[in-house]
């Protein structure tokens, strides 16, 4: 997602593999945060990367699939931490957080001319506490730090959030769905989080 050139090539291939089908959704899953540092103690080089895969690389991956199939249908998994860019979660990973705040205030449906599209163009589905490899990247293969969030609480896990994406796909053409937020019921915000003790 962070080399343009790549991502042509998949699209390529994407084309090539569908043959006269069209294309019918296009799920942009970035998530890529690099430490959980302050912005004055922050590094440049996870600033870029960051902002590569998870900015950069979404507009580039929607905009390779309108050249496939413009009536498609783009949703994007981003985070809660977009939606707390004033809130406790900026004291730390503040670029992760500023970079999906991009992702959530971006609007690919009328800004690549989509106006109309079958089911649900440009969906931010926003999960909260979930149970991924995500936290590794985060911690940088601290297993002691990456397992930390979940101490003590139920998160939700992959298959939930694809549960979601595929009920989002499905709906009928008439339907539009512009954002989706999912916490697990242990999360009351994205600082509060109810944690069972032994």
């Amino acid at each position: 997602m962070s080399k343009t050139a790549s991502v042509n090539q998949f699209a390529k291939w994407a084309k090539q593999r569908l043959a006269s089908r069209s294309l019918d959704v296009l799920i942009n899953n970035a998530g890529g945060a690099l430490g959980l540092d302050t912005v004055a103690e922050g590094k440049d080089s996870d600033w870029e990367t960051m902002m590569q895969t998870n900015v950069l690389g979404v507009l580039r991956v929607t905009r390779a699939g309108a050249a496939i199939d413009r009536t498609q249908s783009p949703a994007r998994v981003s985070s809660t931490s977009g939606r707390m860019l004033r809130g406790r979660s900026m004291r730390a990973g503040a670029a992760y957080c500023g970079g999906q705040g991009g992702r959530v205030a971006d609007q690919p449906r009328v800004a690549i001319g989509i106006e109309r599209a079958p089911v649900c163009a440009s969906v931010p589905v926003d999960p909260g506490l979930a149970r991924t490899e995500f936290p590794w990247c985060v911690s940088k293969s601290d297993k002691a730090r990456a397992e930390k969030p979940y101490e003590g609480t139920i998160p939700l896990v992959a298959e939930d959030i694809a549960e979601i994406l595929v009920w989002v796909a499905s709906r009928p053409s008439h339907v539009n769905i512009d954002e989706m937020l999912i916490k697990p019921t242990d999360q009351a915000a994205m600082h509060k989080v109810y944690r069972r003790t032994k």
